[in-house]
């Protein structure tokens, strides 16, 4: 029996939920489900995103052959009340509502999944993964390589945080698992909590606020809280944590041990902030570089795969490629549950009994991650007439040379174009551009663009054959995963005894708008057959101005999902400070604009 020829792969309930389709083993479309509601993160059933899928492939429900879910619900479920139990009667006040909230379709996804989905046929199977292996089966089989250590990170799915497997052809073979509730996701999710960040969104606020302090508590919570063992293995002191008993992360003990209590949202960031973030992003790099080197020890393989949502911690991939432990490394683009899906349907494909040998040798097949929604002219003309917008039309040739101009002249410019992007990045096709030699740009595009903390950092886009000129890096990083050390001869003197956020005041390097205060980079390469307007507006822009690189900052504001339609991107546009959106072959320029109009939003949230 042939394997099934369109299976649809989902992630749900948890956060960040998704869909995403395949052909004959071919990724045609993802999406999340966050971009068409407007609620960041969306857990719920990605009805949209599903029906995006459809919608994109020209296939109703009937024609579908397999449905696969990323995880196993029943073991779930069974983790929990094991939990429960083991930590009885602690957890008692949190019991009843997470048993209300299994006793309905998360536990009985079979039916759900059909009572969504109605118009599926009898013989349209319905299928689970385990969680890890979703993520596993995500980084593996997109990947470049025919054979890799297989390395994934998370939370915690049914019970397993971290696991170790092994890839080769069709085959993902795993090899050794921790098990919750010891797991490095939910570790970093604590301090993200206790900084004053939101879980599952604000973990990366962390990584970018740790290069403003020192590691003064790195040996405390390698004393205290996490003992660690020489294959990168480790467990949790869970004295100092609330997790399995109440509603939040951390307890009084833990608050004692870092010195005060919990950051509220809208509090200052003080100096012990930002020493605790150092502390805890540095014994994370610690762990996840002895995971690394023990999974090259137990697989003899020259080449890594990471998911998983602490894959999207950039610092310690970078840290883990400049270790040179394995010769090449792939992180799948959208390594949170998001991923999961389509790590889910990709499983079902390749580990079907009948499913033809996977072929690699031509790179990624994550077709640069664009894998969204896309809309012609005439879709967005509509738009913008719509809302009364005032725009003029380009010839499609002329739109790089036009955008040049308004860079060159510190402009930022809004880039609506193509196929939006699947997983947490922006990577050219929903971005907000900007020079990335203009020493006000970080400051401008946070405060007035992003409506976001000062400190952040952004993102510096630049082609692939031109990244080793101002980046200590030689290999592609196409998905703002890799970070890497801006070359030592752009860099320019930090001024003796600044400290924390008053180093934002100094250049730092010739490009400063993407030169973190530690001298870093989170660095996006383009590749001409990966994203060729892009790569276009890189090139013209090096001509004009000697530099070849871009400040590239996903196109949304604090508390919202990047944009996914022409409507939520001028919706976005107008209500910022950004100069000019060029849309499809259309230019608008915000002070010519009518009025402010509010955004699509389904849940407001600040985040």
């Amino acid at each position: 029996m042939p394997p099934p020829r369109n299976v649809l792969g989902i992630s749900a309930y948890y956060h960040d939920a998704a869909a995403a389709l395949l052909r004959d083993g071919k990724i045609i479309c993802a999406a999340q489900e966050e971009r068409f509601t407007r609620k960041k993160n969306d857990a719920d059933f990605p009805e949209n995103a599903i029906q995006f899928c459809l919608r994109y492939a020209n296939l109703d429900p009937a024609q579908l052959d397999a449905v696969v879910f990323y995880d196993k619900p029943v073991l779930k479920f069974a983790r929990l009340l094991e939990t429960y139990l083991a930590v009885a009667p602690g957890g008692w006040r949190t019991f009843p509502t997470v048993l209300s909230n299994w006793l309905g379709e998360k536990l009985d996804l079979r039916k759900a999944i059909r009572a969504r989905l109605p118009e599926l046929c009898g013989d349209c199977e319905i299928l689970f993964t385990e969680h890890h292996q979703s993520h596993a089966a995500s980084a593996f089989y997109p990947s470049p390589f025919d054979e890799a250590a297989i390395l994934t990170i998370d939370g915690v799915g049914e019970w397993a945080t971290t696991t170790i497997a092994h890839g080769r052809g069709n085959q993902i073979k795993p090899l050794q698992e921790l098990r919750f509730p010891h797991s490095l996701g939910l570790l970093y999710s604590a301090f993200t909590d206790y900084c004053g960040f939101r879980i599952n969104s604000g973990e990366y606020k962390l990584m970018g606020l740790a290069p403003y302090g020192e590691p003064k508590f790195a040996d405390a919570i390698r004393c205290e809280l996490v003992d660690v063992k020489p294959d990168g293995s480790f467990r949790l002191n869970l004295d100092y944590f609330n997790f399995l008993r109440g509603t939040t992360m951390t307890n009084r003990r833990f608050h004692e041990l870092f010195g005060g209590p919990p950051r509220g949202p809208d509090e200052k960031i003080e100096l012990r902030h930002m020493d605790v973030a150092r502390s805890i992003q540095s014994v994370t790099e610690e762990i996840m570089l002895r995971l690394a080197y023990h999974a090259r020890q137990v697989t003899s393989s020259p080449n890594l795969c990471l998911a998983g949502g602490v894959a999207l911690n950039c610092v310690a991939n970078g840290l883990i490629l400049r270790e040179k432990i394995f010769d090449h490394i792939w992180i799948q683009p959208a390594a949170g549950d998001a991923g999961g899906a389509l790590g889910a349907a990709l499983a079902a494909w390749h580990l079907h009994p009948e499913a033809p040998p996977r072929t690699t040798g031509h790179g990624d097949t994550m077709q640069s991650s664009l894998l969204g929604p896309e809309f012609s002219d005439e879709e967005i003309e509509a738009t913008l007439r719509a809302h009364g917008a005032v725009f003029q039309k380009l010839d499609k040739p002329a739109l790089p040379d036009f955008a040049v101009e308004l860079l060159k002249a510190e402009k930022v410019v809004g880039w609506f174009q193509g196929r939006m992007e699947f997983g947490p990045r922006a990577l050219g096709n929903r971005s907000i551009l900007g020079d990335a030699r203009s020493p006000n740009m970080q400051s401008v595009m946070n405060l007035k663009v992003k409506f976001r903390e000062s400190f952040r950092p952004f993102a510096p886009v630049v082609r692939r054959e031109r990244v080793a000129d101002y980046f200590e890096l030689e290999t592609d990083t196409p998905y703002m995963l890799l970070t890497a050390p801006v070359k030592t001869e752009l860099r320019k003197p930090l001024p003796d005894g600044v400290t924390g956020i008053e180093l934002l005041k100094a250049e730092r390097s010739t490009v400063p708008a993407v030169t973190h205060v530690d001298y870093s980079a989170r660095i996006q390469t383009v590749a001409r057959d990966g994203n060729p307007l892009l790569y276009d507006l890189l090139m013209r822009f090096e001509r004009a101005t000697g530099c070849g690189v871009l400040v590239n900052t996903s196109f949304n504001v604090r508390g919202e999902p990047i944009v996914c339609t022409p409507d939520d991107a001028y919706r976005c546009f107008v209500n910022t400070e950004m100069d000019y959106l060029i849309m499809g072959s259309f230019v608008i320029e915000r002070t010519t604009q009518p009025r402010q109009i509010p955004a699509r939003r389904i849940s407001p949230q600040a985040d």
